[in-house]
């Protein structure tokens, strides 16, 4: 970090990479590598619009083919593109700063601020007091595929999306009132339906200075106090890509044993690039993230569940046809759909404060228990009722956190249940743009 620009904040003021004038950016960004995870045919359209133009989906491995036959040779493929895009430079550093982006989909506009994030201030255990922390519980269990793509690699792209509880908007809204006269870096429409995008760089002292600034006085202990009850700040939340900086911080752990200590505050691997947006922007919306499972018939499914919501709370039991979910509250109901009924568990006096939570920990029990049965966590109620109508599954559909309690349950709580929200439907999802150097000049 720049001596100019150091801070209490946990920000690096970053040099992003982009590519080269003349760049395709259409083809250039493809969406989170997360998502569309068992749509694989939504990638291979990808592949099919990108042909053989540079383009991040070179860059990524799409969570719809990891674990599967052939990934060592994909996370080869990747590290050797992200070598040539640097040296044939298609891939170009741009000025330090950061980069305001403003993001159009599904109707709404939302703005955010590209910046690097100090991984010595991150902690995904439930409890910690750091500044930066998990909004949901970590999978420790999927790190090290994801690491096996992050460990070597030249460059890193996120798709990480960090919330900070600004209400005066104080941060972001003024660069995005003066985007006029700031330099632009791209403007493009996003293939597949992820609307459009543009981005400008932020590289006027004055500017930069001023968002640490009043980054700072948003973790002031006082005011923290009065707004949470608590004085340990939590400047940063996770909003997306919770798993991705968790690779990051485990890679940078690794990196760290091996350099002496007068090199560990500026490695480049210390920090990672995320964009960080206001959780007061109208534009944010938190979807709800809904399951299904695999590899199971429907009965079998429902009777293994419901006792294992026996065993885990006071009172469970089955309803057939269809009911609204209840979030919280005394009494918890999970909607359900198979290839033959709709139902819904109804618990009372669960023993999770989400139904989310009270689902999951019967889910996790159930996938130990049948031999073949698989998770995955679907954006998009249709999608749901699509796969789960196919036999051979089950689906539950669940609602959404509401916003304004965000900050207040995970600085009280701490992480909440793993998958209890999203910040859009998968094609409002951040897409790759930006990349930065990970490795030390």
């Amino acid at each position: 970090m720049e001596d100019r620009y150091r801070n209490n904040v946990a920000v690096q003021v970053p040099r992003v990479l982009l590519p080269k004038r003349g760049t395709d950016y259409y083809k250039w960004a493809v969406v989170a590598c997360d998502q569309y995870t068992s749509q694989p045919q939504y990638w291979e359209e990808v592949k099919r619009i990108v042909g053989k133009a540079p383009s991040t989906l070179e860059l990524i491995l799409p969570e719809a083919y990891l674990e599967k036959p052939g990934e060592a040779e994909r996370i080869a493929n990747i590290k050797t593109h992200m070598r040539e895009y640097l040296d044939k430079g298609i891939l170009e550093e741009k000025p330090q700063g950061f980069v305001l982006v403003t993001r159009t989909a599904g109707g709404v506009t939302r703005t955010g601020l590209m910046m690097g994030l100090d991984l010595e201030a991150y902690d995904y255990t439930k409890g910690s007091t750091t500044l930066i922390r998990a909004s949901e519980g970590t999978i420790v269990s999927r790190i090290p595929p994801r690491l096996r793509i992050r460990e070597g690699a030249p460059i890193e792209l996120p798709h990480i999306l960090v919330l900070i509880d600004d209400p005066d908007r104080t941060v972001i809204e003024p660069l995005a009132q003066k985007k006029a006269k700031l330099s632009r870096l791209y403007d493009t429409d996003l293939m597949l339906d992820g609307g459009h995008i543009t981005g400008h760089l932020v590289d006027a002292e004055d500017d930069i200075l001023g968002v640490l600034n009043a980054l700072d006085a948003l973790k002031d202990e006082e005011r923290f106090e009065k707004a949470y009850g608590v004085r340990e700040p939590m400047l940063f939340a996770m909003g997306d890509g919770n798993h991705s900086f968790a690779t990051a911080k485990a890679n940078w752990e690794k990196i760290k044993e091996t350099l002496p200590e007068s090199e560990r505050e500026n490695h480049p691997a210390r920090y990672a690039l995320v964009e960080v947006e206001n959780v007061h922007d109208e534009g944010i919306i938190f979807e709800p993230i809904h399951r299904v499972l695999f590899g199971t018939s429907g009965n079998r499914a429902i009777e293994t569940i419901l006792r294992h919501l026996k065993a885990q709370n006071d009172c469970a039991r089955v309803e057939l046809g269809r009911m609204p979910c209840a979030q919280s509250g005394d009494t918890h109901i999970m909607p359900f759909i198979t290839g033959e009924v709709e139902g819904a568990f109804i618990v009372s006096c669960p023993s999770s404060q989400l139904a989310v939570g009270t689902l999951q920990a019967a889910l996790d029990e159930t996938i130990k228990e049948i031999c073949g049965c698989e998770i995955d966590y679907i954006h998009g109620a249709d999608v749901v009722k699509e796969l789960a109508r196919k036999g051979g599954a089950i689906g539950f559909l669940l609602p959404a956190l509401e916003k304004g309690e965000f900050f207040t349950t995970v600085v009280r709580d701490g992480a909440l249940p793993r998958k209890t929200f999203s910040m859009g439907e998968a094609n409002e999802k951040r897409y790759y743009l930006e990349c930065r150097s990970l490795e030390k000049k």
